[in-house]
């Protein structure tokens, strides 16, 4: 007997949905490896140790070449204010909304803010250096008590196995007094892109809401970007800065693990900017207000 028509539409798009599901996988473990490579400091560590090596080769002017160029690279990206002059364009790229909005009916917070590897051992929640993305959502939870609370974070780990973000967060939130009750967990993505995607499914948004979305400053472009693609229309709210403004394009670095920290940082956003415009995942290449 034959299926019928529902039955055959149903298992297309189940097809569908399996070959997505695959594709997106395949994406993010490939990005996690090209990331591994590509990110300066990696980069230029990995460059310096390929001219260790061959100096006990023929090559050994290459080598020379390329320690000189790791060692340069890791001078200027450590203390210069390079890292400070390409992070500054994205965290003014979007400003908090001046006025806010009288009513607001939901409220997004993406992950990022938790050493969720760390907790999974300590059993407390432990905050890193994006910490400001959660404590913003609470005092904008508190702000707008009508509001409907979406924490999005699954678990991006690799090599160790860690906690969903959303779990954690919703933990600490309600330590901190937010009522769980109002919490909704989108813990199932693992990028910036799935983060759209899986909340937009959550949020189900209807024509008309305010949605703010709360994540840092550098990251709100590519973030803002998803989720236009994905059709979720949300109002930015950054924070977490890591720059005072334009002033800081020329200001360096004491400490050199400051500045290629920063340099990572900056270069993975706007490397993430180009590869999810190539790739379909956000709307533009450098999403505007």
């Amino acid at each position: 007997m034959g299926l019928s028509e529902p039955c055959r539409v149903a298992r297309a798009n189940g097809a569908i949905q399996a070959r997505q599901g695959l594709s997106h996988s395949m994406f993010f473990y490939a990005a996690k490896l090209a990331w591994f490579l590509a990110q300066p400091t990696n980069a230029l560590i990995l460059l310096g140790a390929y001219g260790g090596l061959l100096a006990f080769t023929r090559a050994r002017r290459l080598s020379g070449l390329a320690i000189a160029l790791s060692m340069i690279g890791l001078v200027v990206g450590g203390f210069s204010p390079l890292s400070n002059a390409i992070l500054q364009p994205l965290e003014d790229r979007f400003a908090i909304p001046d006025p806010m909005p009288d009513h607001v009916d939901g409220i997004i917070v993406l992950g990022g803010g938790l050493e969720t590897i760390v907790t999974t051992t300590r059993g407390l929640p432990a905050l890193n250096e994006a910490a400001d993305r959660l404590t913003t959502f609470a005092a904008l939870a508190r702000r707008y008590r009508q509001a409907r609370l979406v924490l999005s974070g699954g678990t991006g780990g690799l090599v160790y196995r860690d906690l969903d973000e959303a779990g954690v967060a919703r933990e600490l939130l309600a330590g901190l007094g937010i009522d769980p009750q109002r919490l909704e967990l989108e813990s199932r993505s693992r990028d910036t892109y799935e983060n759209a995607v899986f909340s937009r499914d959550l949020a189900a948004p209807r024509a008309g809401e305010t949605w703010l979305l709360v994540t840092s400053a550098f990251h709100m472009a590519r973030a803002v970007g998803c989720f236009r693609k994905a059709g979720f229309e949300v109002t930015a709210y950054p924070t977490d800065y890591r720059t005072r403004g334009p002033q800081d394009r020329t200001r360096g670095f004491y400490s050199a693990s400051d500045g290629l920290r920063r340099l990572d940082i900056a270069t993975r956003e706007w490397m993430g900017l180009a590869v999810y415009s190539a790739t379909g995942r956000t709307a533009a290449i450098f999403p505007h207000p």
